[in-house]
């Protein structure tokens, strides 16, 4: 789609060479996938992908899909979290914040799900994610995806930075803030993102995205990493931003946001004074995504990171319903932490998780099933995430043939000759596809019916 007049004649203007230099008129509407590190190396992947894919620049597990007519969607991978699908260049971002196993990490704007799950890669099973998307529209979209991408050690928060940042002091190792902006990036995907642009929306973006770094700075601890990214090319929400943000907070320092992709940001950009344009990040479609910019900022001093004084989550004894069955079933988790919430059951992640009071907290850990009661007795019902978060600690699991795959997507129930009776895993090539039970030598299907594929 071709983009406004606005955006035309501000690009022309701003960018050497104008907008015909960075947005080729030839140039396909970038598609792509991000491997989840979770489930498969990007190495192992290559061989197995079932669609025609090549290596992207912007993320050790990046692919390009090269054939427009694929549904990747729909495939069993997809089903199974092996990976997400992403803009190739949308997944530039989290590398740049450069996590390590153990930190604490704030993905600020997390929603629909895809940079949380490259962060929660990158902690490796250790330390702890904390996914926030403020437009409680977008949770469930968020909450979904995480789940079928097995992240385990996460809370997920329904809050404003505000609130974040002052329960939070001091607390995270690393912050990104992938904000909302005015979408230059999305105008070859979406209509609405070419007809809404203006002036005026870019304003509002820019306010929006000052006051989220201001009321979020307090919750990075001394020494550490926030990256700021959006995927508009909007000056003012861009280096204008960043450059507002550094005077105001003269105890941050703007690092080389390093990667060999894109270039740099633009000195006529920089609408706020000077600025270090070359440690900006900027992909424009001729560097072969539709469009992303980053700033990786480091606030100074050298400290731990500091855990709130209260709410801290702390693991329950088990119901023997619940205890039965993790023993026969997952005996692998045994010592693992658990939480109790009513009536259900929460794998807690494995690093400490401090809840400051009255925070809207849509989910912490993982959900491991519930009990169920009725007629004075109590029985424990697996839940779907336990499957999906922890495939290689079942201690019984079902392995589908391809055909069997699709057709267990579409909510069938399967023959599964010889199988023992009960709960198991089902998986495809080794990956999860949630839980069935057997009986009988059937496979009764428990995949949600919401997730299966319809069409």
């Amino acid at each position: 789609m071709q983009p406004s007049a606005f955006f035309i004649d501000r690009c022309n203007r701003l960018l050497e060479g104008g907008f015909d230099a960075f947005f080729p008129q030839d140039a396909p509407l970038f598609r792509g996938l991000t491997v989840n590190p979770l489930r498969v190396t990007p190495e192992r992947f290559a061989p197995l992908c079932p669609f025609a894919a090549a290596p992207s620049p912007f993320a050790p597990g990046g692919f390009y899909l090269t054939d427009p007519g694929e549904r990747p969607g729909l495939h069993p991978y997809h089903h199974a979290g092996v990976y997400y699908l992403q803009e190739p260049s949308a997944s530039a971002p989290a590398g740049l914040l450069g996590v390590q196993p153990g930190e604490r990490v704030l993905d600020l704007c997390a929603a629909p799900g895809g940079k949380s799950a490259q962060l929660a890669g990158a902690l490796a099973g250790s330390g702890l994610l904390l996914s926030n998307e403020f437009t409680a529209a977008r949770c469930a979209a968020l909450l979904s995806n995480l789940e079928r991408l097995g992240v385990r050690g996460a809370v997920v928060t329904n809050e404003t930075a505000a609130r974040l940042g002052q329960a939070f002091a001091g607390y995270f190792d690393r912050i990104l803030v992938d904000a909302p902006c005015s979408g230059g990036g999305m105008f070859r995907k979406e209509e609405a993102a070419v007809t809404q642009h203006s002036q005026k929306l870019v304003e509002h973006c820019a306010a929006l995205q000052r006051q989220l770094l201001d009321e979020i700075a307090p919750a990075l601890r001394p020494g550490g990493v926030l990256v700021y990214s959006t995927c508009t090319f909007s000056p003012e929400e861009d280096e204008g931003t960043v450059a507002a943000f550094l005077r105001a907070h003269p105890e941050f320092t703007l690092e080389d946001a390093g990667g060999a992709f894109g270039c740099g940001g633009h000195p006529s950009c920089c609408v706020e004074g000077p600025l270090e344009t070359e440690k900006l990040r900027r992909i424009y479609p001729i560097h072969g995504g539709e469009g992303q910019f980053m700033a990786r900022l480091r606030k100074a001093g050298d400290a731990p990171s500091a855990a709130p004084g209260r709410g801290a989550l702390l693991p329950a004894k088990l119901p023997a319903e619940a205890r039965g069955f993790l023993e026969e079933q997952f005996p692998r988790l045994a010592g693992a932490p658990f939480a109790l919430r009513g009536d259900k059951l929460i794998l807690l992640p494995n690093a400490p998780v401090h809840l400051p009071a009255k925070l809207r907290a849509l989910r912490v850990g993982v959900e491991a099933g519930a009990l169920l009661r009725g007629r004075g007795k109590a029985r424990f019902e697996p839940a779907h995430s336990l499957y999906m978060a922890c495939p290689e600690a079942a201690a019984q699991r079902l392995e589908l043939a391809q055909e069997d795959a699709w057709r267990w997507l579409r909510g069938e129930e399967l023959p599964a000759p010889g199988a023992p009776s009960g709960w198991t895993a089902v998986t495809f090539s080794g990956f999860p596809l949630g839980m069935g039970k057997v009986s009988g030598g059937r496979l009764k299907n428990h995949y949600p019916k919401g997730l299966r594929n319809l069409k």
